[in-house]
């Protein structure tokens, strides 16, 4: 069967590949050949990954990634798909057009959230500085360097981290023990517990200790930095996707989030909002869960994919695996390759100015999607 990774950041968002190539390079070795680019508020790797994929023989999915609120559920402190924050949504958008236009005033939405999370990462460096200074730490982090160096339009949280470590391991000169004094330092005396060479564990360390709650660093998020659940879909609809709802399902505790935890209604509520396409990060969840929670969903007419996300340091395979590195069972490869379809042939009707697999309004004709995998199958083959 045909291996798919439908849920993959680049450069352009945040990512552990160091380029768009790299991402690619990895796939075509690891048998994967439908990939999707999935950044976060940003479709500036569409051409990249377009030409990167046709002179590699592999099938592109276009697609981004929000994060909404939805102020009902964070009055009544439901825990969606974040289970720190009530209320906040990530949402997915697949099968975007191609070339990426966008008409107002959703240009203008999205732009504005773009900003404010800029000024959030500006803010919060600025605090690292301070930290910095009290320590007598000898050196600061420019913003303009992240920007400029480290980032592509849109700065997050982890560029910071990213920036803080290799600071701290310049001006150490990579010395272990140096290193270790410097972050005990920032720490506020909590000590290194990576190892230094573990440089995706000591940025999320840098994260936990700085950047988060309790953090010295840390700057409250804007409420301007959220749409609405709905505008967010509407955007998405607008660029030419299909509005996705990310599942967490089970953590390595067996738990769950409240708007998750019952299968059946999480089915119905994600229907009654909207959504007809649903995906999953597979190492995220045990693989008889998974199985469980995709099998039902495609039963229920819903569009479901599967990707790795890479949007942190760690390098992972682009192959999908579940949970502990379990292979995924044939079951769920047949799903989750039928849900590129439909957003393989989704994309391909909406980039000639046709109805796709959802309408303008965003609502789908769930009786209808055997044709769209038929057609994306006859795509991704033939390619």
């Amino acid at each position: 069967m045909i291996k798919v990774n439908a849920h993959l950041h680049t450069p352009n968002s945040f990512s552990a590949f160091g380029s768009i190539g790299q991402a690619l390079d990895m796939a075509v070795a690891e048998g994967v050949k439908v990939v999707g680019i999935n950044d976060f508020y940003s479709t500036a790797g569409y051409q990249e990954w377009a030409d990167g994929c046709k002179v590699r023989g592999l099938y592109p999915l276009f697609n981004i990634e929000l994060i909404s609120l939805n102020e009902a559920d964070q009055k009544a402190g439901v825990r969606v798909n974040d289970p720190g924050n009530p209320g906040r949504v990530y949402i997915s958008g697949k099968g975007l057009s191609h070339p990426f236009k966008l008409a107002e005033p959703y240009a203008s939405q999205l732009a504005e959230v773009v900003r404010e999370s800029n000024s959030q990462v500006e803010a919060m460096c600025g605090k690292v500085n301070e930290l910095l200074a009290e320590i007598n730490a000898g050196f600061s982090v420019s913003f303009e360097w992240i920007k400029n160096d480290l980032a592509n339009g849109l700065i997050r949280e982890r560029h910071l981290a990213k920036a803080i470590r290799l600071k701290v391991y310049e001006y150490c000169n990579n010395n272990p023990l140096d290193i270790r004094i410097l972050f005990h330092k920032l720490f506020g005396e909590k000590e290194l517990k990576s190892e230094v060479a573990d440089h995706a564990g000591v940025e999320n360390e840098i994260r936990a200790n700085l950047l988060k709650a309790g953090g010295g660093a840390l700057v409250p998020e804007d409420p301007k930095a959220f749409l609405p659940m709905q505008t967010v879909c509407e955007i998405i609809v607008a660029g030419g996707g299909i509005p996705t709802y990310p599942f967490l399902a089970d953590d390595a505790k067996g738990g769950y989030t409240d708007f998750e935890g019952d299968l059946e209604r999480v089915t119905e509520q994600l229907t009654e909002r909207g959504f007809h396409s649903v995906e999953f990060i597979t190492t995220r969840n045990g693989v008889e869960l998974l199985e469980k929670y995709a099998s039902y969903l495609h039963e229920q007419g819903f569009v479901v994919t599967f990707g790795s996300e890479h949007n942190t340091p760690a390098m992972e395979p682009i192959e999908l695996f579940a949970r502990n590195s379990t292979p995924l069972t044939e079951r769920l490869i047949q799903i989750n390759y039928e849900g590129a379809c439909v957003v393989a042939a989704h994309q391909h009707l909406v980039a000639q100015g046709l109805r796709g697999y959802v309408d303008a309004n965003g609502q789908a004709d769930r009786s209808k999607r055997a044709e769209f995998i038929k057609l994306g199958k006859e795509l991704i083959e033939n390619l």
